[in-house]
């Protein structure tokens, strides 16, 4: 098995190792778990090792012939869009099992679960075959469906069905397009393939281009959540156990996103420049609605997962402004948000398995008596509002300037949302951990242990580090970001001129 496979299907192995585990030996399950984890990140690191960051081809490619009969491959590969994305996906999966030491029942189906979600989540970020990205994209749902359903809150059933069939209705529209591109494909090549580095060289006309986008779009957006698809977001989150959460907004949120970047940007060009203007109306009002919303709840979970909606609107935004410092950007706050809110959510898991609320009401004054917790949760509150010299500035001053050169306009509308959230996330942070220590129940509280210390320390030192020296993890993705620029410049000319409606490319050339 080579290197991209053995990431792949490490955790499966993994899962299917602690089947042979007695389901009383409840530790030894965490400890095989977490092992497996670990393994798994560590091949993610080789794999970082062994990356070119000159090229922004495929690199590590690795192919199998599946179903010949329908052209379907086994092939995955990695660039600098998808390299850092692994390496949040194994980084983030061992601290969601750590964050999960709490759990008492069926501890083995949980960890099974945990662990076949990171092979499904693995194995989206590397497929380059639409068919084996579609099969990993709903392998992602079924344990992620389990994980909330039977480990969640007390809504746990209808947020688990709810998250299953928004996600569901906009893959079944992507599973057409694939299938209407690998047969446009073979009509024009003779060649039955999925393989997604042949399909791009397909030159489809505009009309097509359109429909096969809103086909992935809708799927993809879902998954975002851009709005008006997010309401899904914020029962799932509430009622996910922590390491539920932790990994819905570390990665699978981000599906959503590098999908966009991956398949409907780059397959449907013209397609993407005309709708530009749109994703962009719907990103800026998600940046400022999911701000406002976040900013009025008095449940913690419920504002972190308001917050998400906001800042993934940035990485709409810069995707969708096709310039090297907005894709850049997007990326890089990709990476940020899945670690500063996952951040959060295990800080919200902490404080909740002590108090069993989550109501900011029932807290205050937190830092007399837990000053590691309230210290943790100072540097992760920083980080995600973007203070300088932390990660969430580097990724939104790039969206934020790329997006300007392209739609000034809705760049200072979103630019809005930064206060907005800003001004969520320390007024949240103030009544938690600042003023009296009124209630008696805070006043036993106990400070952080050392695992938890070891789920959060890992985390800060990536937030400084990003934030301080951002170069090795741009350097990474400039060459793979230049190509899907060019494959979009040359589309241009694709776009039709209808009367009335507004391209994109044209208003950035007027600067206005």
């Amino acid at each position: 098995m080579k290197d991209l496979s053995l990431l792949v299907f490490l955790p499966t192995l993994g899962a299917a190792a602690l089947l042979f585990i007695p389901r009383r030996q409840t530790s030894a399950l965490f400890k095989a778990a977490l092992g497996v984890s670990l393994l798994a990140f560590l091949q993610s690191l080789w794999i970082l090792w062994r990356f070119d960051p000159n090229t922004g081809a495929m690199q590590l490619v690795e192919r199998l012939r599946w179903i010949p009969a329908y052209g379907i491959e086994y092939a995955v590969g990695i660039d600098g869009l998808s390299l850092f994305l692994v390496l949040l996906t194994a980084f983030l999966t061992p601290v969601a099992i750590l964050a999960s030491w709490t759990i008492h029942d069926r501890v083995k189906e949980y960890l099974f679960f945990m662990l076949f979600l990171e092979t499904g989540m693995l194995g989206a970020l590397v497929a380059v075959d639409l068919f084996l990205f579609y099969v990993f994209w709903e392998v992602m749902l079924v344990p992620m469906y389990f994980l909330i359903g039977v480990w969640g809150g007390e809504r746990r059933i209808y947020a688990a069905v709810k998250f299953v069939i928004y996600t569901m209705a906009g893959s079944l529209l992507m599973l057409v397009g694939i299938i209407f591109l690998a047969t446009r494909n073979f009509q024009v090549t003779q060649s039955l393939t999925f393989d997604l580095l042949r399909i791009s060289n397909l030159n489809l006309p505009y009309d097509e281009q359109m429909w096969l986008f809103l086909a992935f779009a809708l799927s993809f957006a879902i998954k975002v959540p851009l709005f008006p698809l997010h309401t899904w977001l914020p029962d799932a989150h509430v009622e996910a156990p922590t390491a539920g959460s932790v990994i819905l907004a570390g990665v699978l949120l981000k599906m959503g996103t590098y999908g966009f970047l991956r398949f409907a940007i780059p397959l449907f060009p013209a397609a993407a420049l005309s709708a530009a203007p749109w994703v962009v109306a719907l990103a800026v009002v998600g940046i400022v609605y999911g701000a406002m919303v976040a900013m009025m709840q008095d449940d913690l979970k419920k504002l972190v997962a308001y917050s998400s909606v906001s800042h993934l609107g940035f990485v709409m935004l810069g995707l969708f402004a096709f310039n090297l410092q907005g894709i850049e950007g997007a990326v890089y706050q990709m990476l940020n948000h899945g670690l500063s809110t996952g951040a959060l959510f295990l800080i919200v898991g902490m404080i909740y398995d002590r108090r069993h609320t989550r109501l900011i009401d029932d807290f205050g004054g937190l830092w007399k008596q837990i000053p590691i917790f309230s210290g943790f949760f100072l540097v992760v509150t920083l980080s995600s509002i973007g203070l300088p010299g932390l990660n969430g500035f580097v990724g939104e001053f790039l969206i934020l300037l790329g997006a300007f050169a392209t739609a000034p306009i809705w760049t200072a509308i979103a630019a809005t949302g930064v206060v907005l959230g800003a001004i969520t996330m320390l007024w949240m942070f103030r009544r938690v951990v600042f003023g009296p220590l009124a209630r008696p129940e805070n006043q036993r509280l106990e400070d952080m242990n050392a695992r938890e210390i070891c789920m959060l320390a890992p985390i800060i030192a990536l937030i400084f580090f990003m934030g301080i020296y951002p170069q090795p993890f741009l350097s990474r993705m400039k060459s793979s970001a230049r190509l899907v620029i060019e494959r979009v410049e040359s589309q241009k000319l694709a776009i039709p001129l209808i009367q009335g409606e507004t391209v994109w490319e044209e208003k950035a050339a007027r600067g206005n």
